[in-house]
């Protein structure tokens, strides 16, 4: 037996928090009677329908995928530009990626059907870690690595962090380290374009314990389940903060 929302997030359709709103929304319906118990139990047996729509809990997968640049991480695109999916196997299309990569970055993505696990990545109470290794064709300055930290006003309202290492730096040159725990959209190259440089390149190195060791560039593995054990028991740490 399973709480109906976990049932619904087991499915890949959302997480626990989205299906517990569809829930009080009067979305739900379980053997054709209106759902209006949040901690309702529900079996494989029963029929759930969210949204007119029958859902079946699928069995989760995890992977991790190197994106290349030149490719916008999203399912479709009204626009015609190249996506991750041009490039994935068919057999994966089910699966989201975890937060974005703008189509000139590179990296580590997170590529799964884990609607709990989705959430607990990006959700903004959960400072999880991400990395990333950032090049800029410029000296950057000491206050300037401090202003980062220290935060900067990337939109109205807005105040973006960033703790940065730097691993190279000479007069044209400047080559970091750089760990964000929120996730804004563009974070790392506006917070670079407001100091008046610009991003060489940007590659997402690592997110919470997943790294892109042993992947090339544009390949897909699954994670070991140890992986996943790891990375579902740091996001459990990160959640009691």
């Amino acid at each position: 037996m399973l709480r109906l929302n976990k049932y619904i997030a087991s499915s890949g359709l959302c997480s626990r928090r989205k299906a517990d709103e569809l829930i009080e929304s009067g979305l739900v319906y379980v053997n054709g009677k209106k759902a209006t118990e949040l901690g309702f139990l529900v079996n494989d047996k029963d029929k759930v329908v969210v949204d007119q729509k029958l859902i079946k809990p699928a069995s989760h997968k995890y992977y991790k995928f190197y994106k290349p640049a030149g490719y916008i991480t999203t399912s479709d695109d009204e626009k015609g530009r190249k996506t991750i999916y041009d490039i994935l196997p068919k057999e994966l299309y089910n699966l989201k990626p975890v937060g974005r990569l703008d189509k000139d970055s590179t990296g580590l993505l997170i590529l799964t059907n884990d609607g709990d696990l989705i959430n607990s990545l990006t959700h903004p109470s959960v400072k999880v870690p991400k990395v990333y290794l950032v090049s800029v064709d410029a000296k950057m300055q000491k206050s300037d690595f401090e202003q980062m930290a220290n935060g900067i006003e990337i939109e109205k309202g807005k105040i973006a962090y960033a703790n940065v290492s730097v691993l190279e730096l000479d007069n044209k040159h400047t080559l970091m380290q750089i760990t964000l725990y929120q996730g804004m959209n563009r974070q790392i190259r506006k917070m670079i374009e407001y100091l008046g440089y610009e991003v060489k390149t940007l590659k997402r190195i690592q997110h919470a314990t997943i790294t892109l060791d042993g992947l090339k560039r544009g390949e897909v593995k699954p994670l070991k389940p140890q992986q996943v054990k790891e990375l579902k028991g740091f996001l459990q740490k990160c959640e009691r903060l």
